[in-house]
């Protein structure tokens, strides 16, 4: 009887033991894109278990968001490093200019953040201790002639290094696109460079087949090997990660031979829910030991026509005869990785990948996301329980390259919906107010209330590239001048509905079938991604008018994720 026992005791302990979430293998699904939209040229480092990642913003403001992870999958949106117009505005500039390609670096408590202002200010470094802000004001490195610069912090010299993107020796290209990678010794203490710049990668892994546009280099140090990686192609279909190795920090850096270590190219184009464009990658170490790497691609709805932008990726890293490479099971990225460590969620965090919805009430402080246009000016709007979003109507337009009574939120995927509640009572034509859908100053469809004759209506209207004009598309009357208006813009790949309610409920079509390649990137040409935007304007005349908005909804349903 007591052995029986025995045998019992010991058969359920090791069924408990077997299911004990201490001895359960925890697995986290990455999902890509980790940032859906508009999220290009990711930079990632770790401090600690902390993951913090940063990108491109070009001329929106504040510039420079800055994510925070536990896991790799799930991220929220902790602040923006350009967020004081002091510290730099991109008024005059092209909305897909302003601020190219940032990295982000820790280093003995200090975050450090280099990046280019393509236009103004060239290269320059900020710091912080949190990085959450405050941000330090830039500090301009005038040496650093080129682009996507990163620095690289070397622990057993305590030493640090600067690195870039610049022009072809002695500035005399072998053909478009001959690039080089450059470096300079960068004093952390006193923010400048030291020594002589040197040159470590001459057009790219072979200079004999013409490779174009080797940039956004990284540094990182394993096994007593320098590994100097970059994107090369160009940032559209024939994008692609490289990387060269070198027992000397200054070089000379020898390539893979099996480059590239990731890249798009050559898959078939009639593939389902493809990724394309794949490169400007950064490894990071995940919870689990392993290597990872975050990089950008684009989600084309066909060929090359995307709206929403670049995005930002992860696919695990295997070391090969101490090799990195990129994604080794497949070419093609996958929509889902299974890592072995658990997930962490974060708290009051919009949701950024997969499918999902959210409500943007505006009666608290913006949601660090949000982007206006150029630079930051407060005295044009304000929030409250009761209006929600009162915008005052500004002379300027979404068309010119001032700052315009514009607060936009990015389209995260190729089926998604935005909608408003709109209250506003125009006094003239020139009053407009509404939603917009917007992928650059001359490329945008608006679903504006104004009055016509004298007379309530809303309009569907669609900007003439580079003649700073609308065209109206369709028109129906309202019956009220006074009163709220909802209105919703639907996107479906390819095309866009947008719809109207007058009652808060009943949604009429205003139109359907809309051409959405229109509001394509490679349509519009830049580097940046559509925005639904909440918009007001009174055409270049003066107004005391306001318009509001009650709340954003926004909400995504793309077939990858179901």
């Amino acid at each position: 009887m007591n052995k029986a026992k025995k045998v019992l005791t010991l058969i359920f302990s090791t069924l408990w033991l077997a299911n004990s979430p201490l001895l359960l293998a925890q697995t986290t699904t990455l999902v890509n894109p980790i940032l859906m939209g508009f999220y290009p040229d990711p930079s990632i480092v770790r401090a600690g278990d902390d993951y913090y990642l940063v990108n491109s913003t070009f001329s929106y403001f504040p510039g420079i968001p800055v994510f925070h992870s536990k896991d790799l999958k799930n991220w929220k949106q902790i602040g923006n490093v350009i967020d004081r117009p002091e510290q730099m505005d991109f008024m005059g500039e092209r909305l897909t200019r302003g601020l190219f390609a940032p990295a982000i670096s820790f280093y003995k408590g200090t975050f450090y953040v280099t990046c280019t202002d393509i236009d103004h200010d060239g290269n320059f470094v900020a710091t912080a201790k949190d990085p959450a802000g405050p941000w330090s004001n830039p500090v301009k490195v005038p040496q650093v002639r080129g682009i996507d610069p990163s620095i690289y912090f070397d622990e057993s010299t305590d030493k640090a290094y600067i690195l870039y993107n610049s022009d072809a020796p002695d500035h005399k290209p072998l053909y478009p696109g001959h690039r080089t990678i450059r470096m300079y010794e960068f004093d952390y203490k006193n923010m400048k460079v030291v020594g002589e710049e040197k040159q470590l990668v001459n057009g790219g892994v072979d200079l004999s087949k013409k490779p174009v546009w080797i940039e956004a280099p990284h540094i990182m140090k394993r096994n007593d090997w320098y590994y100097l990686y970059a994107a090369e192609g160009g940032t559209s279909v024939n994008h692609s990660e490289v990387v060269f190795r070198s027992k000397d920090v200054w070089g000379p850096y020898v390539p893979y031979e099996n480059n590239p270590i990731l890249t798009q190219k050559g898959l078939p184009e009639d593939r389902k829910d493809p990724v394309t464009s794949a490169g400007h990658a950064q490894f990071v170490e995940g919870p689990d030991g392993k290597t990872y790497a975050i990089f950008l691609a684009v989600r084309p709805y066909e060929g090359d026509y995307y709206n929403t932008g670049r995005e930002t990726f992860i696919a695990p890293v295997v070391w090969k005869d101490e090799w990195p490479i990129i994604n080794p099971d497949s070419k093609e990225i996958k929509y889902a990785y299974t890592a072995d460590f658990k997930e962490v969620k974060q708290k009051d965090a919009l949701p950024q990948s997969g499918n999902f919805s959210y409500t943007i009430a505006f009666d608290k402080a913006l949601d660090p996301s949000l982007l206006f246009m150029r630079t930051l000016d407060k005295s044009w709007y304000s929030l409250s329980k009761k209006e929600g979003l009162t915008l005052k109507l500004k002379p300027e337009t979404i068309m010119e390259m001032g700052n315009p009574a514009f607060i936009g939120k990015r389209q995260q995927h190729l089926y998604s919906t935005a909608e408003t509640e709109l209250n506003f009572t125009p006094n003239n034509a020139n009053e407009k107010a509404g939603l917009v859908i917007l992928q650059d100053e001359g490329h945008f469809y608006f679903v504006s209330k104004t009055l016509e004759d004298g007379k309530p209506v809303l309009q569907l209207l669609k900007s003439v590239p580079r003649e700073k004009r609308m065209e109206v598309l369709a028109q129906v009357p309202l019956t009220s001048n006074a009163g709220k208006v909802g209105i919703r813009i639907a996107s479906a790949g390819d095309s866009y509905r947008f719809s109207y309610a007058t009652n808060g409920k009943d949604w009429q079509v205003l139109k359907d079938n809309v051409d959405g390649k229109f509001l394509s990137t490679k349509a519009a040409g830049g580097f940046i991604g559509c925005l639904y935007g909440l918009y007001a304007t009174s055409s270049g005349e003066a107004s005391g008018n306001t318009a509001s908005f009650k709340y954003l909804k926004y909400s995504g349903d793309d077939p990858m994720f179901k």
